[in-house]
């Protein structure tokens, strides 16, 4: 094969790793990985590459912001195995998370502003689980077990032992019932309410809401343009 390679389409390992600041071991990685596909030897062993393989590299380097490293190598390897349906596959599965995280942020939006909307009482020192599982129209074993799910972190009262619930916890425990109504599942709504404790409160997540659209946006642009790639590599290969 190489010695039927015109030699202005001969690359060497260095040729395609320099075009994008790579060492030339790791080209040689993404062709053992199957992300490349497999090189030409020369008659001493030496690795040949073509254009096709710079197109290669330049689809997986261009697909990696917008699905990750595993799911890019995924699909390059599934592509250079001849399985194409199985790549367009992953990069749906990509897309659709992608989806489901922007409607994660939506959800979150609309339970800050409804709680923004009807803010808590105030209660002197706290409230105990029947009435604020009575506020929120709920029982008091769900409260528990959003407890148990890290959702809401009351106190103890040393005396008698009951739970007793600051505005911390209200908020934690009205936040995780809008989320709740709006579909999410426990494990989904724990990271959500941990970044309200580390902000402090709702009004400093203002400014994690706006970097967690503007990562999202991010994030599908770099779709567009691994798709672009993705697609001069599959004419590319005919």
């Amino acid at each position: 094969m190489a010695q039927n390679l015109k030699s202005k389409d001969r690359l060497r390992p260095v040729d395609l790793a320099r075009g994008h600041g790579l060492s030339t071991q790791a080209v040689r990685n993404y062709e053992e990985a199957g992300i490349l596909p497999a090189a030409a030897r020369t008659p001493h062993g030496y690795r040949t590459y073509t254009p096709l393989h710079a197109g290669a590299l330049r689809a997986f380097l261009a697909l990696v912001p917008g699905h990750g490293h595993r799911t890019a190598t995924s699909i390059m390897r599934a592509v250079n195995q001849g399985s194409v349906d199985e790549a367009l596959r992953l990069v749906d599965e990509s897309h659709v998370q992608l989806l489901e995280d922007r409607r994660t942020l939506h959800a979150v939006e609309r339970a800050l502003r409804d709680l923004h909307a009807a803010p808590a009482p105030e209660t002197p020192g706290g409230t105990f689980i029947g009435p604020l599982a009575g506020m929120l129209g709920i029982r008091p074993a769900t409260l528990r077990k959003w407890e148990d799910a890290g959702l809401v972190r009351p106190r103890r009262d040393p005396r008698t032992g009951y739970r007793v619930y600051d505005e911390a916890a209200v908020r934690d425990a009205r936040l995780a019932h809008q989320l709740r109504r709006g579909g999410h599942l426990l494990e989904q709504i724990a990271p959500l309410i941990a970044q309200v404790r580390t902000a402090g409160g709702l009004e400093p997540l203002e400014a994690t809401l706006h970097d967690w659209h503007t990562r999202l946006s991010t994030r599908a642009r770099a779709m567009l343009t691994g798709a672009a790639e993705l697609e001069a590599y599959l004419r590319a290969r005919g």
